[in-house]
């Protein structure tokens, strides 16, 4: 079966942007493997940096256990993911880590600088997890580069509100009870997206985002994605192949 590897900053982005979709390729057999590049510790206005990372961690762990993932944090602080060398090699380790045919990350132009810098992170260490002279940790060097997709950005929009649109979309209606599942595990996040984000309803405003992305693709509820073809990365749809009748094209 197919290794996927969903990457993206900060825990509960990619409940937010693409768990439907990893509970459904789980479903199908395939293994998922969940990497935060922070712990999110920023993320609190009641707790401390370092209870705020332990506290923001377990829920991860707990919404990846929902569908069998595996987790893991790359424990660079929040609000400092730059693209630099040792930010560089440690989200090579982790994409050595979890060994992935696919990859799927943040988008490259979204609201927060954290979510754009991991783009490019990740997009750079897909390409340096192949090259052996390229040392990170004790993971092994991947033996070719991956393919490598984009989760939509927040609310589908870059920092100045132009549309992202996506390229495709996975169908998620019979696996949006395991999203909604997941993003619950995120219970410290209720509060602060409710004072940093003004948003009063955390899972509403997931629905609401997963059903608007639905209706760009004709179906009830749906994730976007675009896929990164350029020299060298991989350019065969095997994520699309994968999602089989989930797949869907937008909307005429």
């Amino acid at each position: 079966m197919t290794v996927i590897l969903a990457i993206h900053a900060h825990p509960d982005d990619i409940e937010t942007l693409g768990a439907g979709t990893l509970a459904l390729l789980a479903a199908k057999g395939h293994t998922v493997k969940i990497v935060t590049v922070t712990a999110g510790d920023c993320g609190s206005a009641e707790m401390d940096l370092a209870t705020t990372a332990q506290v923001r961690r377990g829920e991860a762990a707990a919404a990846a256990t929902l569908i069998g993932a595996d987790y893991r944090c790359a424990d660079i602080p929040d609000l400092s993911v730059f693209n630099d060398d040792p930010c560089r090699r440690r989200v090579t380790e982790m994409v050595r880590w979890a060994a992935p045919d696919i990859v799927i990350t943040a988008s490259p132009a979204d609201y927060h600088p954290d979510h754009e810098a991991v783009s490019v992170l990740v997009r750079d260490a897909c390409f340096a997890a192949s090259v052996p002279n390229y040392k990170t940790g004790e993971a092994k060097v991947l033996a070719g580069i991956p393919h490598l997709y984009f989760m939509d950005p927040i609310g589908g929009r870059d920092r100045e509100g132009a549309r992202v649109a996506p390229d495709f979309g996975a169908e998620v209606g019979d696996h949006f009870a395991a999203k909604q599942a997941m993003l619950a595990a995120h219970r410290s996040q209720d509060s602060w997206v409710s004072q940093q984000h003004d948003i009063s309803d955390h899972q509403a405003s997931m629905e609401a985002w997963t059903r608007r992305r639905g209706r760009d693709f004709g179906v009830p509820l749906a994730e976007g994605f675009r896929q990164y073809r350029h020299h060298p990365y991989p350019r065969t749809p095997l994520l699309q192949e994968l999602l089989g009748e989930a797949l869907v094209t937008p909307a005429n």
